[in-house]
């Protein structure tokens, strides 16, 4: 929509006491977005290209610029928000969409006295920013141009991702008329935190607008979060339980590496798929090569069958015992950006320290060859 001012509105009422409102004279602050018009416009050309801007935030930024920028008001007459500490403009506070983002460096800087480090540091700090897609123009906008306005080197925001709606059943979420699933709703449920995670990021409204469906919800954790990870975490880890007294067994020499080979081959390209999605920060996408790269070890187990192996070769048993294991462990840091509540349970399930959760390029290098990644007699 268009932004309309006060004296555009045609038989205007007060939505509350039906009384028509009363034009006076009051001085504002503005920000004067056309002068700055020809830098912001380099520093967006050059962010949105380095960056990977999603189309969506693209198409929103060059609407604005495309229409011309016009002087823009940065000040209310109202009692709520942040006071304008500039003579002549007492009981005035800053409009809220050029005072919030200002706030994100407040906050930094109320955190540390070292807050120019990230915020005066172009060259060595990276800022990423995630939103809905009502609030771009403020941001790729209205604030980089206060920010260039200073003539000061800022760390300005390169990449940037921003959704689509999320819609509940069909239909727009309304908080006022209590239509939607929200925060204490969520908790109230008792559904474990990692099952909200996996639901809602896994739909990440990324392209186009996606629903919130109670019985997808039902579905998804059934048929995929539990069929699909919990399913091959806990049938690897309970049968090196039962078989190989809860110790990794280890790689017995010459057993099983034609079946280990072909493992790690199908799961090694996708974890560098998994890597330049999240770089990209295709959130969904990467969620989604995670969960395929899971599914790999329920078909490792199925094909190689090891509860039958056990029978008559326990040392190539072992050995793809150990691949297993092995990917659960790598499992582990490929869904800690995702559900770190459940990353934690694995990494207890395997006794493993916190630190074992960090995706190292050790740990990329060795999904290439799953049965190094956790030692024999651990």
């Amino acid at each position: 929509g268009n932004l309309l001012n006060p004296t555009e509105l045609i038989n205007a009422k007060c939505k509350f006491s039906g009384t028509t409102p009363v034009l006076r004279t009051t001085r504002h602050l503005f920000l004067d977005l056309p002068k700055l018009q020809p830098s912001l416009q380099e520093y967006i050309t050059t962010a949105s290209k380095q960056g990977g801007w999603t189309q969506n935030c693209v198409q929103v930024t060059s609407a604005w610029m495309r229409d011309g920028l016009k002087t823009r008001c940065i000040t209310r007459d109202l009692k709520w928000g942040t006071p304008v500490p500039k003579e002549g403009f007492q009981g005035k506070v800053f409009y809220v969409w050029f005072d919030a983002p200002i706030g994100y460096i407040s906050i930094t800087a109320n955190y540390t006295p070292e807050w120019q480090a990230w915020w005066k540091n172009p060259k060595d700090v990276e800022m990423v920013q995630f939103m809905g897609k009502d609030n771009v123009p403020f941001h790729t906008v209205i604030f980089p141009a206060t920010l260039l306005g200073t003539g000061e080197d800022w760390t300005m925001m390169r990449n940037i991702s921003v959704t689509e709606y999320l819609n509940y059943e069909g239909g727009k979420f309304s908080k006022s008329r209590g239509v939607g699933v929200f925060g204490t709703d969520a908790r109230d449920t008792g559904i474990p935190v990692e099952v909200w995670r996996f639901y809602l990021l896994s739909n990440r409204p990324e392209q186009q607008d996606t629903d919130f469906k109670w019985g997808d919800l039902q579905l998804r954790n059934n048929s995929e979060l539990l069929a699909n990870i919990g399913n091959f975490a806990n049938r690897s880890l309970m049968f090196v339980g039962k078989f190989f007294d809860g110790k990794v067994p280890g790689k017995a020499d010459g057993k099983g590496d034609a079946e280990l080979e072909e493992f790690s081959k199908a799961v090694g390209p996708k974890v560098d798929e998994y890597l330049a999605a999240m770089e990209k920060i295709k959130i969904r996408e990467g969620i989604k090569i995670a969960m395929s790269i899971s599914a790999e070890g329920n078909r490792f187990l199925q094909d190689t069958a090891p509860w039958t192996v056990a029978k008559t070769d326990k040392d190539k048993c072992a050995s793809l015992m150990t691949a297993a294991v092995g990917l659960v462990r790598l499992l582990a840091a490929l869904l800690n950006p995702y559900m770190p509540s459940l990353s934690r349970k694995l990494l207890e399930q395997l006794n493993l320290p916190p630190s074992a959760i960090d995706l190292t390029d050790e740990l990329v290098k060795g999904s290439y060859s799953l049965h190094t990644l956790l030692p024999a007699g651990h």
